[in-house]
């Protein structure tokens, strides 16, 4: 009895390290969704269709909006006192003074970087007219892309009930801009130089500290209100998948900020747990085709290339599944270059790759091997031609001797 309790034991607490192996650590951020981009699959989600403030990521609404509406991002415009006057006071600022001579572009830099108010209002009142006119942009854009949970009321991000968004529509807006060269250049830079002289930098140095290394995160949008708290939205590459990370509603301690340091704690969770595993090798027997009335008894199919996928260390490889679709029997009658079928590779039910097969060698005839099969034909076949040859002669003989 003894013997069997340590047994159990010893079963429970290894597979119960095998569950803890697969979680993803514990975040401070409410609010969280990871994404790969190469595979377009959820990684993590943590309560990420929940409707909450963003804070400042509505700025990334605000620029692929101007990118996509302003004909000549590099016309020339003004700042005026009367923008900067309607710049909450609580609103993050670039720096810009009245009568400053910018270019559109300059006022993306401007808005992405430093998250400035400033750029951002500046951004919808001179292409727009109005605040308003632009936030309807902004919901057009939102319809359009299909996000759900989503409802724009300013273009900074400051906090109205009215305000909202989810992290999953966070991504899908992002996985959109990102899709634009320009968006995807301003959100990727780390400072900028205005035509005005002006230097905006991110924000991501603002919540890093020495102790976090922010290196993998190739793209970035901070935000915070009270509302929302620390939030971050982030791009990063890991053994070359692009994912996107969206962290709502973090807190901070001194001089750690949550946003940063779950997003850090991710990143390095995937790169050290994920990696594109080998699910077939190129060049592996896949499957064998019985041949007939050859001499080689069947036919073997290889992968005609490497299968990976992007996943944990410990995925479970019965997911990994290969099917076979084609003929089922192969001989002498086959030709070399034709279709016999095709092979195709799935992974939790989502194909993953098909290949095509075709015959890539002749299949020889064997006369031995189709005797030895159909020897009672061959049997039949001689005894009747032998009866019709006598039955021929008969004949023959008959009409001779009428004759």
């Amino acid at each position: 009895m003894k013997k069997f309790l340590i047994i159990f034991l010893f079963l429970i607490s290894f597979f119960s390290f095998d569950v803890k192996a697969l979680d993803y650590p514990d975040v401070n951020s409410k609010y969280v969704e990871v994404y790969d981009l190469t595979d377009n699959k959820i990684l993590y989600e943590k309560n990420s269709n929940n409707r909450v403030s963003i804070a400042s990521l509505t700025k990334i609404a605000t620029t692929i909006t101007a990118i996509e509406s302003i004909s000549d991002l590099d016309e020339k415009v003004k700042i005026t006192s009367k923008i900067l006057n309607i710049v909450s006071s609580d609103a993050s600022v670039a720096g810009l003074k009245n009568g400053d001579i910018v270019t559109y572009r300059d006022l993306l830099y401007a808005s992405m970087l430093p998250s400035g108010a400033d750029a951002t209002n500046s951004i919808a009142i001179l292409s727009s007219g109005d605040i308003s006119s632009f936030v309807k942009k902004m919901n057009k854009l939102a319809q359009k892309i299909g996000l759900n949970n989503t409802n724009f009321v300013n273009v900074t991000g400051l906090d109205d009930n009215n305000h909202y968004s989810t992290a999953d529509d966070c991504r899908k807006l992002l996985d959109y801009a990102l899709k634009n060269p320009l968006f995807r250049e301003i959100y990727t830079t780390r400072e900028y130089t205005l035509t005005n002289g002006l230097v905006v930098k991110s924000t991501l140095f603002k919540y890093s500290n020495s102790s976090v290394d922010i290196s993998r995160i190739l793209g970035s949008k901070t935000g915070y209100t009270g509302n929302a708290g620390y939030c971050l939205s982030s791009l990063s590459n890991i053994h070359n998948h692009d994912l996107i990370i969206i962290v709502l509603y973090a807190q901070h301690k001194g001089l750690s900020y949550f946003n940063i340091n779950d997003t850090v704690k991710i990143i390095d969770f995937i790169n050290n747990n994920y990696n594109n595993q080998i699910l077939v090798k190129k060049g592996e027997l896949i499957k064998t085709i019985p041949v007939e009335f050859s001499k080689i008894r069947s036919y073997n199919i290889h992968s005609s290339k490497e299968i990976t996928k992007f996943l944990p260390v410990d995925y479970n490889k019965e997911s990994f599944k290969i099917k076979y679709s084609g003929l089922k029997k192969l001989s002498f009658y086959n030709k070399v270059g034709t279709k016999i079928g095709s092979m195709k590779y799935y992974y939790e039910d989502k194909l993953i790759f098909t290949q095509q097969i075709k015959l890539e060698k002749k299949i020889k005839i064997d006369l031995l091997k189709i005797i030895k099969k159909y020897y009672y034909v061959f049997i039949f076949s001689f005894v009747f031609l032998l009866v019709l040859l006598k039955m021929f002669f008969s004949v023959i003989k008959k009409f001779k001797n009428k004759r």
